[in-house]
């Protein structure tokens, strides 16, 4: 009896610990996903393939099929590009609906600006419906968004990857081991939709999206 609860114990983990990666443009083919106030085209470049959502004056979301994420890891393949509040592209997550949601998202035209103050705008966290970033620049100015050091080409393809645990949030830019961003959950919501999220006037190119479960 006690070999079998450590044999359960043990695949427990091992499940638990999977990364289940998404392939974009696929599950667009298929149907998959679930589109809020955008257009969303597949795009093949070469046997570059991924989705490309259209530009809008509100913002917008795609729904993955997943519902049920409480902690773990979520990282993203994306491109923006460095045009003055024309890209705004992240992730949505603990989403109860296409209007309630947390979301750690990246102005990619900030990521080199001249004005320092431009540039510590350059990720945010936010947690609608109620903070938006608006409010929480006005109300905590500079703790829910940051500079990113080291940024990315804001014209390329980069990764931003989320590490939920609780009511802690820390996002990471491609292979960096210190967190761009770590803030606490504003939300009392702990489980709920991933999903991508891009900003009013910003639509986006996306890749791959991978999800580890957590405990």
């Amino acid at each position: 009896m006690q070999k079998l609860i450590v044999l359960l114990f043990l695949a427990n983990s091992i499940y638990a610990q999977e990364t289940k990666t998404i392939n974009l443009f696929d599950w667009h083919a298929k149907g998959k996903l679930s589109i809020v106030h955008r257009e969303v085209g597949g795009i093949n470049e070469s046997g570059n393939r991924f989705i490309r959502i259209s530009e809008k004056d509100s913002e917008g979301l795609v729904w993955l099929p997943i519902t049920d994420f409480k902690n773990g890891l979520i990282e993203i393949e994306m491109r923006g590009k460095d045009v003055p509040q024309r890209s705004f592209i992240g992730i949505a997550f603990h989403a109860l609906n296409d209007s309630t949601f947390d979301a750690v998202y990246c102005r990619p035209f900030n990521f080199f600006a001249k004005d320092s103050i431009r540039r510590i705008h350059a990720i945010q966290y936010i947690s609608h419906p109620v903070f938006t970033w608006k409010k929480l620049r006005e109300e905590r100015n500079g703790v829910f968004e940051k500079e990113i050091i080291a940024p990315p080409d804001p014209n390329e393809w980069f990764t931003l990857k989320l590490v939920i645990k609780d009511k802690s949030v820390e996002a990471f830019i491609n292979q960096s081991k210190a967190e761009s961003l770590k803030v606490e959950k504003i939300s009392t919501i702990a489980i709920g939709r991933i999903g991508i999220f891009v900003g009013a006037g910003s639509g986006g190119d996306f890749k791959n999206v991978k999800v580890r479960y957590s405990n």
